[in-house]
C-alpha cells in the first residue's frame, strides 16, 4: 500500500528528526461506531509548548516533511490537526 509505504519510509524518519519533539504515538484505525473508518492510522506527535511545535515545522526537516505530505493532503488522503493534550487519572478499579 502506497500510503504505508510513504508513512514508514518518508513521514516517520522525518518527524522522528523535528527538534523538540518529545513523544509520538501510532494508532491503527481499526473501525468506528457503526461499522468501517475511512481512516487508516493515527500519528500523533507531542511538543512542550506551541511554540517548540512552530519551531519544528519551521526547522529544515519539518519544512521537508510539510513538503512531503502536501501531496498528500492534497488528495484528501490524509488529514492533521492540531491541538492541546492532557491526561487525567480515573479512580475505576479494573476487575
Amino acid at each position: 500500500m502506497a500510503l504505508e509505504e510513504f508513512f514508514s519510509g518518508t513521514h516517520l524518519p522525518l518527524a522522528e528528526q523535528l527538534p523538540g519533539l518529545y513523544k509520538t504515538e501510532v494508532s491503527r484505525i481499526t473501525g468506528k461506531p457503526g461499522g468501517a473508518s475511512r481512516f487508516h492510522l493515527m500519528y500523533e506527535l507531542y511538543f512542550a509548548t506551541e511554540q517548540d511545535f512552530e519551531a519544528a515545522l519551521i526547522s529544515a526537516p519539518g519544512t521537508e516533511l510539510m513538503l512531503a505530505l502536501k501531496p498528500w493532503a492534497d488528495a484528501k488522503i490524509i488529514s492533521w490537526f492540531y491541538s492541546h493534550s492532557f491526561s487525567e487519572e480515573t479512580h475505576q478499579t479494573v476487575t
